[in-house]
Parts: C-alpha cells; structure tokens; sequence
C-alpha cells in the first residue's frame, strides 16, 4: 500500500455507484437537446469509466448500457421526436452502440498496458460515431459529441482538419487519462499522458483561433433573405384542411382537392414576401422546406411563376415544396434555384428523407452548385445536413432549406452549422417553425432568428468566398484510419487474451487490497 496510488484508490473504490450516478446525470446533461451543458459531455465519460473499473463487467456493463439506453430517451424527450417504432427501435440501437467504448475499456483495456489504458476508449468512442453517421439511417441526429460544443468554436476548428468525429477522441481520451491521473497519482507516467493531452488541446484551441482570425473569406458579402409562410397564409392553409401542416405532411392522407384549393394563396404570399425581401436589397432569397404545397398537376405553373419573379426582382430564388403526386410514393421534397433571368438553374430532391416520418423516394444524393456572381451556390435539404460525408461540397455558399419544430428547430440548426467549419463555406438555414440560421466558414452565427415566433423575413449578410478545409478534400479518411486501428488492435488484444490471464490493474489490486471493488 506504499505505491503512488494507494491513498487515491481505494477511496474512489468505495464509492463506485456515486461515479455511476454522476456520470448518468451529466450524460443526460450532454445528448444533443435543448439543455445541454457542455462541460457534462467531458464529465460523463470520466465519471462511468471510473465505475466500470471498480465493479464486475457483469455489474457495471448493464448499468453503464442503462444510461445510455435512457441518455437517448432523454434526447427523444427533449427534442420531442415523434414516436414510432422506428425511433424507439433507434432509441435502443443508439444506447447499445454508444455503450460499446465502454465494453471496451473494461474488458479489452485492462489487458494491455498505459497506451491501450489510454487510446482504446476514445478511439472506440470515434470509431461508434464514425459507423453511426455515416452508415446508420439517423446520420449524427443523435449522438455526435461535436454537436454537444456548440459553443467552444474555436475546439471545433479541429473539425476542418480531421472530421467532426475527432471531438469524441479528443473527449474521450480526457476521461482516461483522467482516470489513469486517479490511479496513479503523481506517478511520472500518468503526468506526462497528462501534459501531453493539456498540451495537444491547448495547440487544438490556439490553432482554431488563428483558424478563425486567418481563414480567407474575402470582404464581399451577399444579402441573402429567408422566407416562411406567413402566419395569416398558414392560418388559411389550416382551414382548408382542418389540421395544421406539420399534420398534413403525408401525402397518402390529404385530400388533393383540399390541397389545390390551399395552394394559390399561399404561393401569392410566399411571392409577396419575395418581392419585399428583393426590394430591401437581397440578390439571395431562400424558402424553408417544403413552403409551397402544390399538386403534380399544379407543379408547372408554380415554376413558371417562380421564374418570373426572379426574373422580375433580379434575384437568385431557391423555391422549395412538397409536391402531392397521385401514386406511390405520393410525395416530392423538392427545390429549384432560378436565376436572375428567369432560368432554371436545378431541380434537388432531398436525398435523406427522416426513417418512419417521410416516405418519399429519395433523390440521388447529387448536391447541385452552380457559379454565380456571389460565388458558387449549393443545396441540401434539412436532414441531408446530418450525414458529414454527404457534405464536401465545392460551394461558397450552402442553402439548406430546414423544416422543424420547436423543441427541435435550435438544436438542428446548430447541428447544421458544424458542417461549415468541416468544410469551409458559409451555410445559410432557413427553417420553418423552429430557428433560422447563417454560419460562417469557421462556424461563426452571422445572424439567427427564432421562426416558431416570428414568421416575418430574416436577413443575412453572408461572405461570398469559401475556404475549402482538408477535410473537405480527403473526406473520412482519419477516421477510417481510427476505425481500422481500433478493430486490429481489439482483435489482437482479445486473441492474445485467450491464451493467458489478464494481470490485475493496480486499480483493482489496491481495490482488493483495502476489501471493497471488484468481485467483493
């Protein structure tokens, strides 16, 4: 009992269940909603780790895989998500992977020396995000420490380098060696992990800010105007049928007629409120999702009226609106941009509908840019901005038409805003019944609005040049590389585990020693 960690040990051993408790209540302080708080998704990790290894793996494992089962029922709750059984299916999927760093570190980690003590955990914890946003069909929606940092910009800059992915490492390598700090108190191989990461972050922060101070995005700068529907327009539009048009977004259940009567008069609002945003002087003016609802059969007309109001206040206007068709799959998520003459410069169809929300056909994920005066213009669609690897365009500025509501609009919006420090433009969310947003190529706010209240044009000063980003250019390809190091070196640790005992950690020595801890 004379080692260095003696007197630290056996302490945190007796209160194994106090660590659990703490780190469940800032995991559901850090799940991406409304009431985040940023430092929680640093304590979380370092918290249920220090439980996992004072308790039995049979233990601690289902209760750590309780917080983060429950940690995405939280996020459902707060950000109100509709309840179906795919979300609930999801809700589960998303708390078996993001427990799996843990089974990690407590059955694997042991089993190799300081460096595996220290790396294997936050590498598993990148490669879980990585498969997640990039494979699973809810992208980084749920679950991307990234997003639980909205507000330490320059921590995100590291994100233009290696992917937003990297943030989960850089978190979760501050919980082990946080832990590795605990066991072993001042010994000289847990202080020097130390200073190396305090020194590793501090290089992150500095290099984000002169990231921010440097970045080339030119002087220029293009009004861009965001439009909703009018609350008088939305108020007629729910006369006609009967329900409000959050509850009239499947096509399958909405009475054609009811739609082609609805439509006239909130497209002439929609052109009004165009009309007024080009005279203050937008040259950009965007619609939020799915604004205009129109039949097929009513579909030229409204782009022939699109045309000839961009063609009329010289503007580039990117319309968009959900398009009833008579057969399967019934609906389009759709925008077109029109030029200052009337052209029509492209049609996109929202390439990830929402799992179990939206049943339309997605489109073919071939994001369209085009070169104007105020540099190249590009278009995604709400949830298309969930998927990081969907997203390296070569545009200076993004257009992403969003659709959500109010317990969701802030937070997705923010989410959406990470995409312009990963890949160098600015990004403008124009959102209906939540929060519109404008970013930045480092992810700077240029202005927001609050859309569950206020329904009048929101404006934007945006900068018309870029800054393409490394990751915009090489894509996932430091996460791959994390991902493919995780796998081989699980695999070797579990092979080579199989062919003798781990030894004890000094940890659960110590904890053995003083008669609390594993196995007591």
């Amino acid at each position: 009992m004379s080692e260095s960690p003696g007197p630290l040990v056996p302490a945190g051993a007796r209160y194994p269940w106090l660590c659990l408790w703490g780190g469940a209540a800032a995991s559901l302080l850090s799940v991406g909603g409304r009431f985040d708080v940023p430092l929680a998704a640093w304590v979380a990790p370092l918290l249920l780790i220090r439980f996992l290894r004072h308790t039995r793996p049979l233990v601690g494992l289902p209760a750590v895989f309780a917080v983060t089962v429950v940690s995405a029922a939280v996020w459902m709750a707060e950000l109100a998500v509709p309840i179906t059984w795919l979300t609930l299916l999801g809700d589960v999927a998303f708390g078996i992977a993001y427990g799996l760093p843990y089974v990690v570190d407590r059955l694997l980690a042991p089993r190799t020396g300081t460096l595996g003590r220290v790396l294997l955990f936050p590498a598993a914890a990148m490669s879980v995000e990585f498969l997640l946003g990039t494979f699973g069909p809810f992208g980084t929606a749920y679950g991307m420490r990234a997003a639980s940092q909205h507000s330490s910009t320059a921590l995100l800059q590291i994100t233009a380098l290696g992917g937003p992915y990297v943030i989960a490492f850089v978190i979760g390598a501050a919980a082990t060696i946080g832990n590795l700090v605990r066991e072993r108190g001042a010994h000289r191989t847990a202080l020097r992990w130390a200073a190396l990461y305090a020194a590793a972050v501090a290089l992150i922060v500095v290099g984000g800010q002169v990231r921010m101070v440097f970045t080339g995005t030119g002087g220029d700068t293009v009004k861009v105007a965001g439009i909703n529907p009018s609350q008088a327009a939305i108020d007629a539009e729910t006369a006609v049928h009967g329900a409000s048009r959050l509850d009239v977004t499947d096509p399958r259940r909405v009475d054609r007629a009811d739609v082609r009567r609805a439509a006239q008069p909130l497209l002439d609002d929609l052109f009004r409120q165009t009309a007024r945003a080009a005279a203050a002087g937008a040259r950009i003016v965007v619609w939020s999702e799915n604004a205009a609802r129109v039949a097929d059969e009513d579909h030229g007309a409204y782009l022939r009226q699109a045309s000839e109001a961009a063609d009329a206040h010289n503007i580039y206007l990117l319309v968009a609106d959900l398009t009833y068709l008579p057969d399967a799959p019934h609906g389009r998520d759709e925008t077109h941009l029109f030029g200052p003459d009337g052209t029509k410069l492209w049609d996109y169809e929202k390439a990830r509908p929402i799992p179990g929300l939206e049943i339309y056909t997605p489109g073919d994920g071939r994001v369209p840019v085009v070169d104007t005066p105020y540099g190249r213009l590009a278009n995604l669609i709400c949830y298309d901005a969930d998927f990081p690897a969907d997203t390296h365009i070569d545009a200076d500025i993004v257009l992403v038409p969003g659709g959500d509501w109010p317990e969701m609009g802030r937070t997705h919006t923010a989410m959406a805003g990470l995409r312009a420090i990963e890949n160098g433009y600015a990004l403008v969310r124009q959102d209906f019944n939540g929060q519109s947003g404008a970013y930045d190529a480092t992810g700077r706010p240029l202005s927001t609005k609050d859309t569950t209240t206020d329904s009048g044009i929101w404006y934007a000063d945006v900068p018309t040049h870029g800054s393409p980003t490394p990751y915009s250019r090489t894509g996932d390809i430091v996460a791959w590389g994390v991902l493919a190091g995780t796998l081989a070196a699980a695999t070797a640790i579990a092979t080579r585990s199989r062919r003798r005992p781990a030894p004890p950690t000094p940890a659960a020595s110590a904890a053995r020693a003083s008669g609390v801890g594993p196995g007591r």
